[in-house]
């Protein structure tokens, strides 16, 4: 197993030193000017900093059992986990999905979605071309008041098969955010990071499968599977995590 950590491994540090090395030529999101693309620290909020070291030294085995297959199978996409900073300090911003939906109804996450022909390379710098665009279809952000500051190794959701890289952002510049199409979105909203620490709004979710996981109760919402799992390992990984009842249990229905 130690081989496909590697592998993993190389494929994170390939997105961020692509995009590090010089500036990548293409299209930005939404427009058709030329763009660059690049992952830096420079000038990043010190509170980010431990954020960013958790990236360059995690494991994938440290952030999830379940990871891409080592034949390359599965639907490559990319999710923004983007930081900003509000009135109670530093947040996430976050989306639910639309209540209607067949898949995950109500569910919150983090934009993103599969990759596209015109993201570029699946293995340097087309997860960050994809991660902005989703971000920007899904949300109306403007991808260009985004700094990327890392990327995290790729992992797996077996139930959809997806290969997700998780790309790290510093809304340097924050632009109105919202629902922009009713039938795929609920809502568009942002938590504190002092809730998601806060351990009276941690919980451990229980599917009827018996899968068990981490989950936030904060804004009116239950945040789990996925999104709350990447959550967790960067709480604990950036030294924000405070004890918390893990024995405390929200059940989930078929339908999540």
């Amino acid at each position: 197993m130690r081989t496909h950590e590697h592998s993993t491994d190389a494929s994170a540090d390939a997105v961020a030193a692509a995009a590090s090395a010089a500036p990548v030529p293409g299209a930005a999101p939404g427009s058709g000017e030329e763009a660059s693309i690049t992952v830096t620290t420079e000038g990043l909020p010190r509170w980010l900093d431990p954020v960013a070291s958790a990236a360059r030294t995690v494991e994938p085995r440290q952030l999830s059992r379940f990871l891409p297959p080592e034949s390359g199978a599965g639907r490559q996409s990319a999710v923004l986990v983007l930081f900003g900073e509000g009135a109670r300090g530093p947040e996430l911003l976050l989306m639910e999905r639309a209540g209607s939906l067949r898949s995950h109804p109500g569910q919150p996450s983090f934009p993103g979605g599969s990759l596209d022909p015109e993201d570029g390379d699946q293995t340097t710098t087309g997860p960050l071309r994809a991660a902005l665009r989703e971000a920007q279809e899904e949300t109306g952000l403007d991808p260009h008041g985004v700094q990327l500051f890392g990327v995290l190794p790729r992992l797996y959701i077996p139930v959809s098969s997806f290969v997700v890289t998780p790309v790290l952002g510093w809304w340097r510049a924050p632009s109105p955010v919202g629902v922009v199409d009713p039938g795929e979105t609920a809502r568009v909203f942002t938590v504190p990071v002092a809730d998601l620490t806060d351990p009276a709004n941690r919980a451990t979710a229980v599917h009827p499968s018996g899968h068990q996981g981490p989950a936030f109760l904060v804004e009116s919402a239950l945040v789990w599977g996925f999104t709350a799992g990447v959550i967790d390992r960067i709480l604990h990984f950036a030294g924000w995590e405070r004890p918390w009842d893990r024995a405390k249990q929200v059940p989930l229905d078929w339908r999540a």
